[in-house]
């Protein structure tokens, strides 16, 4: 019965995650290592980037590594902060504080042209 419901429960994931890729939505995961000054300014970079760029149009997700340390394994984070972009396609890991706007825009496949 467990494997009936993991099966389910991937079957509800990946559906969706593909009615977020064709609503154009940006699925976002933050891996931050505790509350440092670091981690702050890594969160309150992408929040603003995220609401000039994509207002309404993202989903973000902040995991502390110190609480949640499982994560760092299952995601592969070497580094935090880590922003992970899972959505839309193609995957892509950007490392830093993020406050190199351009740079993050570049990462995220939004050019500063393309709002």
């Amino acid at each position: 019965m467990d494997e009936s419901n993991n099966a389910n429960n991937a079957t509800e994931r990946f559906e969706q995650a593909l009615k977020e890729m064709n609503t154009g939505k940006y699925v976002l995961r933050l891996y931050v290592a505790g509350m440092s000054p670091r981690s702050l300014e890594a969160i309150e970079n992408i929040k603003r980037i995220c609401d000039e760029n994509l207002p309404g149009r993202y989903e973000l997700e902040v995991i502390d590594l110190y609480q949640q340390p499982i994560f760092a394994k299952d995601g592969q984070i070497v580094a935090a902060p880590t922003l992970i972009k899972e959505l839309p396609l193609p995957l892509k890991k950007l490392v830093g504080n993020l406050s190199n706007v351009e740079k993050t825009l570049v990462g995220l496949d939004l050019h500063t042209g393309n709002k």
